[in-house]
């Protein structure tokens, strides 16, 4: 059984401001481009994917996963996004 996502207010809210759709976010989740640990949380991931629907710009969801769901914390294009 895939994991639930769950988002965050402020994801939630971020989504609708800069209209990211929730396809984006759960393709990103499903198959990043690339995904590594938040510097800055050790129990956060980011997970980053070019959008194609937006020009190839890369969409970054910071998530925290647990046994049975994925939380994600925040989610938006990252203009200095580069892949490690």
């Amino acid at each position: 059984m895939a994991p639930r996502i769950r988002l965050a207010q402020h994801a939630e809210v971020v989504m609708r401001e800069r209209d990211i759709a929730s396809a984006w976010i759960e393709r990103t989740l499903a198959a990043p481009d690339w995904d590594v640990e938040d510097p800055n949380d050790p129990t956060l991931r980011r997970s980053y994917a070019a959008i194609a629907e937006r020009g190839g710009r890369i969409l970054r969801v910071v998530y925290r996963p647990d046994e049975t769901d994925i939380f994600v914390v925040t989610v938006f294009f990252d203009r200095g996004a580069r892949r490690p």
